[in-house]
């Protein structure tokens, strides 16, 4: 490079990327690691999140807009079945989707249903292992096969949503393959929730930590 030509700027890359799975099995979680900040609240209760939140990172030169879904689960009333049909929505309007299994649970109940359903997804699907920190070698090798015959994931990770070990090598891939584009929302900016909003959501957290029988 000569001393008037300007260095290359790499393109800035964009997406909307959907975290499915079951229920507790560490999304909410996840998505506060990924963005390096609590953007969705944490509780021991499922179906905690019942509504779609957007947690957003930078990394590198890609603007990565999380999209924390409802746990997938089988409905029971009329409130459950519009939470999961919130969380397949979620999931159609995203550029990419990543399936989050507790490998602790493995591979049944919810997250077996899941699996046979993703089938017809069409975007690009990525299979993220959580809690590995507490799983054999061997069995998570065993999960993310078994997995990965079932559904044809571009990739699979392994992390700790608590830990964040593994969280990089996720942010990494996404940063790389996005879609190129402008970004949606400016560079300090974490979540799409008013602050209001997400000061309300913080509450609802501390109220269902404290409280226990009194909640439903």
């Amino acid at each position: 490079m000569t001393e008037n030509e300007t260095p290359e700027v790499p393109p800035t890359r964009s997406g909307f990327v959907a975290l499915i799975g079951a229920p507790n099995a560490g999304k909410s979680t996840l998505v506060n690691q990924l963005v390096g900040a609590k953007v969705s609240i944490v509780t021991h209760k499922v179906q905690t999140t019942r509504a779609i939140v957007r947690g957003i990172a930078t990394h590198d030169n890609a603007q990565i807009v999380f999209v924390d879904t409802p746990g997938i689960f089988k409905p029971k009333r009329r409130l459950d079945t519009a939470m999961v049909t919130t969380a397949w929505g979620g999931a159609k309007d995203a550029d990419v989707v990543v399936l989050l299994i507790d490998a602790e649970r493995g591979i049944k109940g919810d997250a077996d249903a899941i699996l046979d359903r993703l089938k017809d997804v069409r975007q690009p699907m990525l299979l993220v292992l959580n809690k590995v920190d507490r799983v054999k070698p061997e069995t998570l090798l065993a999960l993310a096969a078994t997995a990965n015959e079932r559904v044809p994931f571009k990739r699979t990770f392994m992390v700790s949503a608590l830990t964040g070990s593994g969280c990089k090598d996720l942010l990494d891939y996404l940063a790389e393959t996005l879609p190129a584009g402008p970004w949606y929302y400016p560079e300090d900016q974490i979540s799409d929730l008013p602050m209001r909003q997400l000061a309300a959501e913080i509450t609802r957290e501390k109220l269902y930590l404290r409280l226990h029988q009194e909640l439903p």
